[in-house]
């Protein structure tokens, strides 16, 4: 039996939430009716050594060549051709980005980029843009891979991010279906693009709890001997994650005497800011960032209480996989959020705000009975990842 082509397109393999659901969904693609293809913009991630022997690894060479165009403020882009004495190319720039701006959609400007570069070789079954929402991306599968079908992903909540809406309206009714990885994501999406309710479902990040337990017992986790509560965190230092509201919350809760610990992993653009308000709060001995790492299990496994403080997800990987871990867990009231909690049983939730997060972690730190009572209500839950991948089976055919 031929088995069928289906290529996945994103940017890098980066340590993230969007590359690790990737990752855990094409290791349940069953390899003797499946060839699975990811394409990357980019060479690089902590996550590519994850990614299955049996997947084909392609790059798009030519990224590099237009990365600054795609990127870059189109004046600074002008500007540097000008001093290179390339006057007509500037003048095309800015024309394209008047253009764009006049018809709020790159579409041309992504034509004019990419009017070099030939369309993919290979033929498949199926194309999907998987780092989505990324016009890039969404435009490059629809008009340089070759496929019977094509799958646009969307990842994030669009109300919260950077987010094209007159390009998504008329490039993603081109697709053939649209996968949102929540409820109340695919909601957001409906109300502000109608025409493609027919083609929206929900496909919810997956993950195995088989590989999530076995990884915890490898690497070695906290090394500190400290004998306090610890607190963790899982994701990128960036402002949406939240991690400013657990350092502030940290230092009330030292300055109550709490004997508590908080613990980051990951890694991101807002290190510094964060280290400089770790730092005037004095919490540089309990706020401890320990930097990116492929495997956070070790540290989920071996923590008291898991946070997740994000100001905005789409479905909370992270969240996901405490869940798995069976962690007494809080989490703020992001899209998807009550998709995977519920308040008082496996978790609580909570407002995005520091008052709510210190009350709520006040109650924990403070009840070892409820603390309890959350991670066994995490045990009775049925886990599973057949329905969900059961949707993309049945859609590839």
């Amino acid at each position: 039996m031929m088995r069928k082509k289906v290529i996945f397109m994103v940017i890098n393999m980066n340590i993230g939430g969007t590359e690790k659901a990737l990752i855990n969904m094409i290791n349940e693609f069953p390899t003797d009716r499946y060839e699975i293809t990811v394409f990357m913009l980019e060479e690089y991630g902590g996550f590519l050594r994850f990614i299955p022997s049996g997947v084909n690894l392609k790059y798009f060479t030519g990224y590099q060549n237009i990365k600054d165009q795609l990127n870059k403020p189109p004046h600074l882009i002008s500007m540097q051709l000008l001093k290179k004495g390339r006057v007509i190319k500037a003048f095309i720039n800015i024309f394209f980005h008047i253009i764009t701006k006049l018809m709020g959609n790159r579409s041309l400007f992504f034509n004019y980029t990419l009017r070099n570069y030939p369309s993919l070789n290979d033929k498949y079954d199926v194309a999907i843009a998987y780092d989505g929402p990324m016009d890039f991306i969404s435009y490059f599968v629809l008009k340089k891979i070759k496929a019977k079908k094509k799958i646009q992903w969307i990842h994030f909540d669009i109300t919260k991010i950077g987010f094209n809406l007159k390009f998504a309206s008329k490039v993603y009714s081109q697709f053939d279906k649209v996968f949102v990885v929540s409820k109340e994501a695919r909601k957001k999406v409906i109300d502000l693009i109608p025409n493609l309710k027919g083609k929206t479902d929900i496909f919810m990040n997956i993950a195995s709890p088989q590989m999530i337990t076995s990884q915890s017992k490898k690497g070695q986790g906290f090394t500190d001997q400290f004998d306090g509560l610890r607190i963790l965190t899982v994701g990128r230092l960036s402002p949406e994650k939240g991690q400013d509201i657990a350092i502030r919350v940290l230092g009330r809760l030292i300055g109550e005497g709490y004997k508590v610990r908080w613990y980051c992993v990951g890694e991101g653009n807002a290190r510094g800011e964060y280290e400089r308000l770790i730092k005037e709060l004095n919490l540089v001995d309990t706020f401890i960032l320990l930097g990116s790492d492929p495997n956070p299990y070790p540290f989920m496994d071996q923590c008291d209480i898991y946070v997740q403080p994000s100001r905005h997800e789409g479905y909370c990987i992270t969240l996901m996989e405490a869940r798995y871990l069976k962690k007494p867990i809080i989490t703020t009231c992001f899209t998807g959020a009550k998709e995977q909690i519920q308040h008082g049983v496996n978790g609580l939730i909570i407002g995005i705000n520091e008052d709510e997060l210190y009350q709520a972690l006040v109650m924990l730190i403070k009840n070892h009975v409820l603390r309890n009572k959350l991670s066994e209500n995490l045990t009775k839950e049925k886990i599973g990842n057949k329905h969900e991948m059961n949707k993309i089976f049945d859609y590839v055919g």
